[in-house]
């Protein structure tokens, strides 16, 4: 580990720990580099990459704080990482795998808890794709509010996070792409609607059988569009 990392891993610990619960205000830079026998440069090189890691949040003015330490803070990175993996055909076979993985699962845990205002919110994003016909780029918005509003009624932040970092909005709008240009998005849009169905009568195994059904489809027409002789 280089002298930074071992600044960054001693401030993770009293973070740990408690000693600096969320929320809680830091040492003065000087304080801090005394109390952990750090140089002030180490000690502020250190603040600075937790605070682009969102563990921490720099108030000019003011001093530097614990964050609330979130799922949704902390994961908020995942997106942007996987936006840099566009290129890489593998890495997105990969992340459709692990989206396969979790969101058939996710939408069976989703049936038993989600309440009639949020199924109602899955169905105005359903009516929404109906109506943007071959538009992609609202196909693209509304499929990843369906999905979210989904994953939402689970109650699970970190669960959703996740979900919602592994599929990224590029990566979606390259799938609806290839559809459209496929004629395939009428058949991609039922299987929406059989998740809504599923949702709908509270039925956690047909929720995850339909969610596994078009993540699958989804999974596959993505290898398709990721052939090299395409």
């Amino acid at each position: 580990m280089s002298l930074t990392d071992k600044a960054i891993a001693q401030i993770r610990e009293l973070i740990r720990t408690g000693a600096l619960p969320p929320g809680s205000k830091l040492p003065p830079e000087p304080d801090l580099a005394a109390q952990l026998g750090l140089s002030r440069n180490l000690a502020r090189e250190a603040v600075k990459a937790l605070a682009v890691a969102r563990v921490l949040e720099v108030r000019r003015g003011d001093g530097t704080y614990v964050t609330s330490l979130q799922p949704s803070l902390l994961l908020e990175g995942l997106g942007g990482a996987v936006e840099l993996l566009q290129g890489d055909a593998a890495a997105l076979q990969d992340l459709m795998e692990v989206r396969r993985l979790l969101e058939p699962v996710a939408t069976a845990l989703a049936a038993t808890r989600i309440s009639d205002d949020q199924l109602a919110e899955v169905k105005r994003h359903l009516d929404a794709m109906r109506e943007a016909a071959d538009d992609v780029e609202q196909l693209n918005t509304h499929d990843a509010a369906f999905h979210r509003a989904v994953i939402a009624a689970t109650g699970n932040e970190t669960l959703l996070t996740l979900l919602e970092g592994i599929s990224g909005r590029t990566l979606r709008a390259r799938i609806w792409r290839g559809l459209v240009d496929a004629q395939a998005a009428g058949r991609t849009l039922a299987e929406h609607e059989a998740i809504f169905n599923a949702l709908s009568t509270r039925d956690a195994g047909l929720s995850q059988a339909a969610a596994l059904l078009h993540v699958s489809n989804t999974e596959r027409g993505l290898r398709e569009t990721l052939r090299p002789d395409r």
